[in-house]
């Protein structure tokens, strides 16, 4: 017979990506019991794979999504000031040419076809020049990010690697996030605040009792049932699966599973701004400086049937964003430049769109009490506007649950995060002054990585060799002490992959030597538990 926990919780998360862990955090601020099960670890689907940027979504403004946008865009400014280790404002270069053409349907480039049938795959400059404007003023206007500009490639940097045909440019503000290490804190957060976070837990099924979900759960230490007075299905691109095989209900809400592959190339340009490309098929991809010594270049939109299926960017998407890129920079980017890729699976509300590339980024929320006890599913959504959905979520829970309670998220910081959010360079050189062993590459990282609590990782070390074994790339055994005692990770692959992204750094010999130290310490840990 299962085990069962004794609590009675208000809410029962099912996912550990941005939504499910944004809204546990919510929740337990506002006062709910919350327990949150994750079947593998944190953000290991589509929230460890995104483009990395908190945007408003500049091409969405084709589609028409206004209201999308306009919430993205305020999103931008209130996360910076929450999150300011994890992010930072970008500047995002757009290069424009009479001589390129686009193929891409939207509803806009339909509507410039019947009325100016003379500019049919064209972009004209003043229709950019007026999204753009769109863009700096229908958040409300900027207080943080520096409006658009107009740039002369000729004479600025970002044109020396371009092809000398773009000549001009226009030049707009977004934001670069390191998207697991947001989950990972929104997960920490909920957890100080009371929620319970279970990371290698997979819901194995669930059955509503006198109005009460009994949730079946397993783990390594085997199964038991948990019981909530509400479900939330944050499952990503599960969430269909979970509402037809898990909970056994009859939804038509559905989901469409859309993949998005990324490369990291060696670093292509010497400046710290970003590329925003056009593509003549009408898409768009992104070409970023990244970890210092790399170039991200993404993002693809295919369509991806099973969510069990792990993507990954097949040859097809490879060659297509090296052939995307190189329209754009002198020095073709070829496959060989390739030091890594990634994929992930966006689970978008399936509105019946025409294609992958026009279904919309919007979120749907949806209550289905058809089972007795009330389950909230999440479709969709896009990590920009990760707090905000989960505000509209404590809406729709605390409705149900006849327990309202005021919003609280915005401006709250996330651990590490209190400090000023142009403050990095400050907090980067009080981490020196207190720890002289650090290089600027250490310090650097370990101040984007943990903020204000880089001072708790080192502790009261007072060279490099106080911090235990060293694994190359500046990561020590003190580090790896506080991702498994705070940031639940157990494998070297939450380390270097989500926690960090050293796994760009590390050689196979390094990265065996840390599974080796961390399969070791969990085998004590467990020990010392059973004692």
């Amino acid at each position: 017979m299962s085990a069962s926990d004794d609590q009675l919780y208000d809410l029962f998360v099912i996912g550990g990506g941005i939504n499910g862990c944004g809204i546990a955090r919510d929740a337990a601020g506002r006062g709910f019991s919350v327990c949150l099960a994750e079947m593998n670890d944190l953000a290991s689907a589509t929230s460890s794979a995104s483009t990395k940027l908190f945007h408003g979504g500049l091409r969405y403004l084709e589609y028409f999504e206004a209201r999308l946008v306009r919430e993205a865009l305020i999103e931008r400014e209130t996360l910076l000031r929450a999150m300011p280790h994890i992010s930072w404002p970008m500047r995002f270069v757009l290069p424009y040419s009479k001589e390129m053409r686009f193929e891409g349907d939207t509803p806009t480039s339909r509507i410039l076809n019947v009325v100016m049938p003379w500019m049919k795959g064209r972009r004209p400059a003043w229709l950019i020049r007026m999204g753009l404007f769109l863009y700096d003023h229908l958040g409300g206007g900027l207080k943080i990010l520096p409006g658009t500009s107009t740039v002369d490639l000729a004479s600025d940097q970002a044109g020396k690697p371009l092809k000398k045909k773009f000549r001009h440019a226009f030049e707009y503000s977004d934001c670069w996030v390191e998207d697991s290490r947001l989950v990972v804190l929104n997960a920490r957060d909920a957890a100080a605040r009371g929620a319970k976070i279970l990371t290698r837990t997979a819901v194995t099924g669930a059955r509503q009792v006198d109005g009460i979900w009994e949730v079946s759960v397993k783990d390594a230490s085997g199964p038991r049932v948990i019981r909530a007075r509400m479900l939330v299905n944050a499952g990503g691109p599960w969430v269909g699966e979970i509402i037809h095989d898990t909970l056994r209900l009859n939804s038509t809400e559905g989901v469409r599973l859309v993949r998005g592959s990324h490369i990291v190339t060696k670093r292509l340009f010497d400046h710290d701004k970003c590329y925003f490309f056009q593509g003549e098929d009408g898409r768009i991809i992104f070409a970023i400086p990244y970890e210092t010594d790399f170039t991200l270049i993404g993002t693809t939109d295919a369509e991806h049937e099973n969510p069990d299926l792990r993507p990954f960017c097949t040859d097809a998407e490879r060659d297509y964003l090296c052939t995307f890129a190189s329209q754009y920079f002198e020095k073709p980017v070829t496959p060989a430049d390739i030091v890594w890729s990634y994929s992930g699976v966006r689970p978008l509300y399936d509105d019946g769109a025409s294609s992958a590339t026009a279904a919309t980024r919007d979120y749907t929320l949806k209550v289905d009490t058809s089972a007795g006890a009330p389950v909230l599913n999440v479709f969709g959504g896009k990590i920009t506007t990760y707090r905000r959905l989960a505000e509209s979520a404590l809406e729709k829970i605390g409705a149900t649950l006849g327990r309202a309670a005021k919003p609280w998220t915005a401006g709250v910081p996330l651990p590490g995060g209190d400090f000023a959010h142009d403050g990095v360079a400050k907090l980067i050189g009080k981490l020196k002054a207190r720890y002289p062993f650090l290089t600027d590459f250490w310090a650097k990282r370990l101040v984007r990585a943990y903020g204000t609590e880089a001072v708790d990782v080192l502790g009261d070390a007072r060279s490099a060799a106080d911090l235990g074994q060293d694994f190359g790339a500046t990561l020590t055994a003190r580090e790896i002490d506080w991702l498994m005692g705070r940031e639940y990770a157990l494998t070297a692959e939450d380390v270097i992959w989500r926690r960090s992204k050293l796994g760009l750094r590390l050689t196979p010999e390094e990265i065996s030597a840390l599974e080796a130290w961390m399969a070791k310490a969990r085998r004590g840990s467990a020990n010392h538990a059973a004692e």
